[in-house]
């Protein structure tokens, strides 16, 4: 058996032409093909980012003295475009206290409920509520995300939960 080994430069050009693009440590990329598109194709993370996980977030009542243990109707509770807007809202004060923003999320995972009085699911008004938060002046980012029909939440008034990912490179 002939071993032949290769000069070490050719070894290089290959490494170096089917290599990865190079990103820096913590560095957030998000990939979008299309310009337009509401949503991202993905979200990287590399090693180094600071990262956190935000457990799944119901709304709160519409009025915000009610207890939750006192709602007896959708009524109290809004549609699903408002839950969508006081679930986001649960999130970004949760991110603020942790020191990130609602432009550093870069994963949503949404389980929206049916309403009851259309038996189906609110996709536009979860879109609408979406869109108060993303790709806004005030935060042009999107983010990747996935959304799930579910038969139910763990309350009955309840049409959406949320998890987020958020994401951003270290101070430097």
């Amino acid at each position: 058996m002939i071993i032949r080994t290769l000069p070490a430069a050719v070894l290089l050009a290959f490494a170096a032409a089917t290599a990865a693009p190079a990103t820096a440590e913590g560095e957030v990329i998000r990939v979008k093909s299309n310009p337009s598109a509401f949503i991202l194709d993905a979200a990287r993370v590399n090693a180094g980012a600071d990262v956190i996980y935000v457990s799944g977030q119901l709304p709160s009542p519409i009025d915000p003295a009610l207890p939750m243990s006192e709602v007896t109707s959708l009524e109290q509770m809004g549609d699903t475009r408002t839950q969508t807007i006081s679930t986001l809202g649960k999130i970004r004060d949760i991110l603020a206290a942790q020191g990130f923003g609602m432009s550093d999320v870069v994963k949503l995972t949404l389980f929206v409920a049916a309403d009851p009085s259309t038996g189906s699911m609110d996709f536009a008004g979860v879109n609408e509520g979406f869109r108060q938060f993303f790709g806004t002046e005030e935060n042009p980012n999107t983010v990747a995300r996935s959304t799930f029909e579910v038969a139910g939440l763990v309350g009955p008034y309840f049409l959406i939960e949320i998890e987020a990912v958020a994401a951003r490179a270290p101070a430097a």
